[in-house]
């Protein structure tokens, strides 16, 4: 999908697409971050309107325009409106909108994201552009998002998956799988990749916010490259500094990354619910971590902008430690209670 703001914002008002501009041009956002911005700025503006009572209550809400939104109606929004949002998305907006079989109810980690996009937005209306006085998010706190330990892969689960790997694309598969396990890139980081950041021991990686970082190569990574390289299928054109291609000669997509680890994770005999792309990320991060590598320098490695993020892997050492205790044969030893005899 590409992501440009002409297209999916037509209907958008124009303070909502200046501020998209804005992100995009000055902030340094992704494309696909700022469409994550605009439908969640779009939801939350239909719900005011239909709340304000200028929009026709027989009309679903993601039918509502929101075109004609200016500052007069932005001006009259206050923190119980963002509230009453957020009530709507926790408990009546369905997750699955077409499904007959949908549950109702966002998650948090959903209900976070829109209130990072709501303080955004009108942190920019007042700050940036002046068109508030007053905002309304300004007292808004982000809810809590389960800290979930992401799953990893062994490194012997690891070093099975990187041997499954054949067919006519193996050097190419196995390279994308080895840089995944050995520098924990995102896939769209990896999706990203071109020949010129590929630079004797060094890669060069764009990140959120296209922020730049350089991981230095390990023995593996040089070695997978360099038997990728001669048998990369030459790009067309517009796509000819891509690091990696597919075989109809464009840079590879993010889908068909995801699809062939999916692939290999059941050639290994792994559970393709379980082990995704990212989860590759957190098995290199977990064994860099177990391994020795301090936790601010894991952070750079990841490209984290906050090391509270790269610190959900000491969590899982402190499991491997539990889960250690729990293994020993002696662990569920117990002394049976002696009673004297009379």
């Amino acid at each position: 999908m590409r992501y440009i703001i002409s297209e999916y914002a037509h209907d958008a008002p124009p303070l909502l697409r200046d501020f998209l501009v804005y992100m995009t041009t000055i902030r340094g956002k992704s494309p696909k971050t700022a469409f994550e911005y605009f439908l969640d700025l779009r939801l939350f503006l239909r719900f005011i309107k239909i709340n304000r009572g200028l929009a026709d209550r027989n009309i679903p809400i993601d039918e509502i325009p929101i075109a004609d939104v200016d500052a007069t109606l932005l001006a009259t929004i206050h923190l119980s409106d963002i509230y009453d949002f957020l009530t709507y998305i926790g408990e009546q907006r369905p997750t699955q909108a077409n499904s007959p079989s949908t549950e109702y109810g966002l998650s948090a980690v959903s209900r976070a994201r829109k209130v990072s996009s709501l303080r955004s937005f009108f942190r920019y209306l007042t700050d940036k552009v002046h068109v508030l006085e007053h905002n309304p998010a300004g007292g808004l706190e982000v809810p809590s998002k389960p800290r979930n330990l992401p799953r990893y892969l062994t490194a012997d689960d690891s070093m099975h998956l990187l041997d499954s790997i054949e067919g006519k694309y193996a050097d190419r598969d196995y390279c994308i799988l080895t840089l995944f396990l050995n520098c924990g890139l995102r896939v769209s980081e990896l999706v990203g990749l071109n020949l010129t950041d590929v630079r004797e021991d060094t890669l060069r990686v764009r990140g959120k916010g296209n922020k730049e970082r350089m991981l230095y190569l390990n023995e593996a990574c040089m070695d997978a490259i360099e038997q990728y390289l001669p048998e990369r299928v030459p790009p067309h054109e517009a796509d000819r500094n891509a690091l990696f291609t597919s075989r109809n000669r464009n840079r590879i997509s993010t889908q068909t990354v995801k699809w062939l680890v999916k692939k290999y994770i059941t050639a290994a005999g792994l559970d393709p619910t379980k082990y995704s792309a990212h989860k590759l990320r957190h098995t290199a991060a977990t064994l860099m971590y177990q391994n020795g590598v301090d936790i601010r320098t894991l952070q750079t490695v990841l490209g984290h902008s906050q090391v509270d993020t790269t610190m959900i892997y000491t969590h899982i050492a402190d499991q491997n430690v539990r889960d250690a205790a729990e293994l020993s044969p002696l662990a569920h030893k117990t002394r049976k209670k002696h009673t004297p005899t009379k």
